[in-house]
């Protein structure tokens, strides 16, 4: 192994151990969901799922899940709770309508599944979920289960 990289000839070199190397290891090259850029192949799909943005904050009543859907009816938004208390949104926002007629300058609105899961905690009543569609903001709203105080009896001191 040599301690000067190899920048001349082929420029590469393909020994991971090697600090000088060129080679840079993308530790999701076969993951599905990749996020790089649209010219290595990037799926729209893909980019529907990635950009899904969800805010999750907790008050003293309830944890309260807020996405933005825009141009998503709420036939097209599922939101379940499945066994071990997991919250799962998803939907599907389809792709207009294409005119042979038609010349598209820019295209950057998404297409395609999304799918966001989140592990609620213990306190949640995963019975009582409601969700509501307002102006492309989807409010999922799961109330918490009131705390016990636990019962504290005072104690006499003799003595």
């Amino acid at each position: 192994m040599s301690l000067i990289p190899s920048i001349f000839g082929t420029g590469r070199r393909s020994n991971v151990f090697d600090p000088f190397s060129l080679d840079i290891w993308d530790p999701f090259h076969d993951f599905p969901l990749r996020t790089t850029a649209p010219s290595s192949g990037f799926d729209a799909e893909t980019a529907a799922v990635a950009n899904t943005r969800i805010d999750w904050k907790e008050t003293p009543e309830a944890h309260v899940f807020k996405a933005d859907l825009p141009g998503l009816k709420k036939e097209e938004v599922k939101v379940e709770v499945e066994e071990g208390r997991v919250l799962q949104i998803s939907g599907e926002r389809s792709k207009e309508k294409e005119d042979k007629n038609d010349t598209w300058h820019r295209v950057e609105r998404s297409a395609g599944r999304f799918l966001r899961r989140f592990r609620l905690p213990e306190n949640a009543k995963v019975d009582q979920v409601k969700a509501s569609l307002e102006n492309g903001v989807l409010t999922v709203t799961v109330p918490k289960e009131e705390v016990k105080k636990p019962d504290v009896k005072p104690v006499q001191i003799t003595g």
